[in-house]
């Protein structure tokens, strides 16, 4: 079998394969996502691609790997990205029929184009961070489409309907997922979802075991199959389907999001070497709102918690958003480094 196509410093990767296999490398891997402008001017210089910029700053803040960076956007930009995030499109259950109806996506023609994507930004990313591949399974897409509030009242009148709409974009992520795994793209994969509010599911356990677990694991399968180690994504409070994600080969958890209810601490307790924590520092509250040292002291608690042994990629729990202010960014990272060091101090 061939090695993986991936191109990072041979310590960068050293120390993401030993927390990934729960050991201790030389620090704790930093893992996150940038969506802030302020980051971004400070590391813009004149006449460059912000895609460039974008990977400058992952390397000088000493991230070692992500799932991809948001790149800074002018008004009409935001304007198409917030359609994009809430079409509100589909409102009929004729629009779900018209949708089964449409011939599969001619993969021939997409496939080396999500390839080409990728590896432009693994290539400008490395050799200090690992560009990890990412996909979902079509289900909060297709929420945020028709509204979450039309969705659940389907779930009821047009379930069959709106089941086999979702099976089919299930397929379609599978494929690149297929793909990524064919082509040894990474020994890692992130699978993001949105499925749970703070203290709560969205949905019923019953109803993500019916069908939401099914979808997810039909783009995990190939990823598990292959050895490649898949990270679940869901911001909110997972805990009553956590078991359930374990029993279709996830291995890996994000963010972790303390506000939503979830305990890092907890988790390292009970699922020990089952599960890679990712993220947990608080990106709602203490990064945008608290001072340098609320933001190095919520470093410390998570790495205290959830370090030991390895099994851990600190990050935020969920993204550095656009209104955390450049010191806190530094102050995040600059923690990051100096508290993850192994073997882990009581500072």
């Amino acid at each position: 079998m061939p090695d993986w196509k991936i191109n990072v410093d041979p310590e960068v990767e050293a120390r993401i394969m030993a927390a990934a296999n729960h050991e201790e490398g030389d620090r704790v891997p930093i893992w996150d996502y940038l969506d802030n402008p302020p980051v971004y001017e400070f590391f813009h210089r004149e006449g460059e691609e912000p895609d460039v910029t974008m990977a400058r700053a992952y390397n000088e803040l000493g991230i070692d790997l992500c799932r991809g960076y948001a790149l800074p956007l002018d008004e009409e930009d935001q304007n198409e990205a917030l359609t994009h995030w809430f079409p509100q499109s589909i409102s009929s259950p004729e629009q779900l029929e018209e949708e089964l109806k449409e011939p599969e996506s001619s993969w021939d023609e997409i496939e080396p184009q999500l390839l080409e994507c990728y590896y432009r930004q693994r290539d400008l990313l490395a050799p200090l961070t690992m560009r990890v591949p990412a996909a979902g399974t079509g289900l909060t897409d297709f929420y945020a489409a028709t509204g979450l509030q039309r969705f659940c009242e389907w779930t009821k009148d047009y379930d069959e309907l709106l089941h086999a709409v979702l099976d089919k974009r299930a397929e379609d992520n599978a494929r690149w997922a297929r793909a990524a795994a064919r082509e040894r793209l990474c020994p890692l994969f992130f699978v993001g979802e949105d499925i749970a509010f703070k203290g709560r599911l969205m949905f019923s356990p019953d109803y993500l075991r019916r069908t939401f677990i099914p979808m997810l694991q039909r783009v995990c399968e190939p990823l598990v199959n292959a050895g490649v180690k898949v990270i679940f994504h869901s911001d909110g409070y997972v805990m009553e389907i956590l078991d359930d994600l374990l029993d279709i080969g996830i291995v890996g958890l994000n963010p972790i999001e303390p506000l939503a209810g979830m305990d890092i601490g907890y988790l390292k307790k009970r699922y020990g070497r089952r599960l890679i924590l990712v993220g947990n520092v608080d990106c709602s509250q203490t990064l945008p709102l608290g001072s340098i040292e609320d933001v190095r002291e919520a470093v410390r608690q998570c790495v205290k918690a959830a370090s030991p042994g390895g099994g851990h990629f600190i990050g935020s729990s969920s993204e550095v958003t656009p209104s955390t202010p450049l010191q806190n960014v530094f102050a995040f990272y600059d923690a990051c480094r100096q508290y993850g060091r192994y073997p882990i101090r009581d500072f």
